[in-house]
């Protein structure tokens, strides 16, 4: 991949100073050290949007299901476990 942007931020010295002693220490070039978090930051992201759309596909069918008479409401599904737990 070439590296054709530039990216500038401001930050407070002390925190500068830190990341590039441990950079440093790692032996490791602050700038991969930074492309790594980024990497990271953006797969974080994007696993956590698709987590997301998944728990709300779940959220959509079971109101479908239940809209069709097929599911059971929150209230239903609390009484069989509380039945179950009593029986056993």
């Amino acid at each position: 991949m070439a590296k054709q942007a530039e990216f500038t931020m401001r930050l407070e010295p002390e925190l500068l100073e830190e990341f590039l002693a441990e950079a440093d220490v790692a032996h490791s070039p602050a700038s991969r050290v930074v492309r790594e978090l980024m990497r990271e930051y953006v797969q974080r992201q994007r696993e956590a949007r698709e987590y997301k759309a998944f728990l709300q596909d779940k959220v959509d069918a079971s109101r479908r299901s239940k809209e069709a008479g097929v599911g059971l409401s929150n209230a239903e599904v609390e009484a069989q476990v509380r039945r179950s737990m009593s029986a056993g």
